[in-house]
């Protein structure tokens, strides 16, 4: 990884991260987004623990403006290819990952919240572990035009882009060494990740 390795050698942004780095995060965010095993909020968590160490005052931008359209990219293409496959007759792989995904019980809870609050759901499903992918299909169920959903999915892009980056500088604040921090960050996002799954099997 690039960003580990400008966090363990004290390379400059220009040349860690301008050069490789900034194409490289969009690359593995941009498919974290098609595909939904990338850990992109741990990679963008990292990505901007490095940036806070660099000396360049735009290196943290650099990291949000990438991360974000990134993730809105992959989203729009991912939704694209979402409704390609609700329109036809023996769908897609593109629409059958998506089902595959979205248990029946979340779907439905995604397709309730989505009637009640509209594009305030589409914003928030980023922000939680495993929320983007039933409320993404539940926008295609409902028929949601393309158009639509961009206008919705633009703020959660940004929302989710600087969460983590908030993360990362935390990681970042608390420890004088890039890859120490790199180490915590990756560590709270895989956390925040599991904490859902976590809390229904030892609820009551």
């Amino acid at each position: 990884m690039t960003w580990l390795a400008a966090a363990t050698t004290g390379a400059t942004p220009v040349a860690a991260g301008g050069a490789i780095g900034y194409p490289t995060l969009f690359l593995l965010v941009f498919l974290g987004a098609l595909v939904p095993v990338v850990p992109t909020g741990a990679l963008v968590s990292s990505a901007a623990v490095v940036a806070f160490h660099q000396t360049a005052p735009l290196s943290l931008l650099f990291v949000f403006l990438t991360a974000s359209l990134a993730a809105f990219l992959g989203d729009i293409a991912l939704y694209w290819l979402g409704r390609r496959g609700m329109k036809s007759k023996n769908g897609s792989r593109w629409l059958k990952a998506l089902r595959s995904r979205a248990p029946e019980e979340r779907l439905s809870q995604a397709q309730g919240k989505l009637a009640d609050h509209g594009v305030a759901v589409l914003v928030l499903s980023r922000m939680v572990p495993a929320g983007r992918i039933p409320v993404m299909l539940a926008c295609l169920m409902a028929e949601w035009p393309l158009r639509r959903f961009v206008r919705g999915n633009l703020p959660a892009c940004l929302a989710w882009a600087v969460t983590y980056q908030l993360i990362g500088i935390l990681g970042g604040s608390l420890f004088k060494e890039p890859w120490e921090g790199v180490l915590a960050a990756v560590a709270l996002t895989v956390a925040m990740s599991a904490a859902p799954t976590v809390w229904k099997r030892v609820r009551p």
